[in-house]
């Protein structure tokens, strides 16, 4: 049986990650009354974006994880990158709100194209050193 912990441990987070992305959509559409959509609200498009945002980048992030640790096993490194992009994806959705806490919106992307790079990079390497 194949285990992989690190793939399950962020999945989970991921999945933690997304159900508070949605909720903060929710109370965003709630406070400003819109239904469907954004309502023409700046601060529902920001809430939209910040969830929009972690699913584009969450499911090349758990392939990546889940591809590498079933090719070559756990290790601190897919720990750490896995972790980082959580800690990442809840700054951003934080920082998306603007204020005092906007600084952490560049702190996520940074920390997730960093993560999504590392990962790619190292996904090739394993396919090409190989062949090499």
């Amino acid at each position: 049986m194949l285990s992989l912990p690190v793939t399950l441990t962020i999945a989970a987070g991921a999945a933690l990650v997304n159900i508070w992305l949605m909720l903060r959509c929710g109370q965003a559409r709630t406070k400003e009354s819109v239904s469907i959509g954004d309502g023409g609200s700046e601060f529902v498009i920001r809430r939209m974006r910040a969830h929009a945002n972690f699913v584009e980048s969450a499911p090349f992030v758990l392939v990546l994880i889940a591809a590498l640790e079933a090719t070559g096993g756990t290790n601190n490194w897919l720990w750490g990158l896995g972790i980082l992009y959580i800690v990442g994806r809840l700054a951003h959705g934080l920082g998306m709100d603007g204020g005092t806490l906007g600084k952490g919106r560049m702190v996520g992307t940074l920390t997730s194209m960093l993560t999504l790079l590392g990962l790619a990079g190292w996904a090739l390497a394993r396919v090409y050193a190989v062949v090499l």
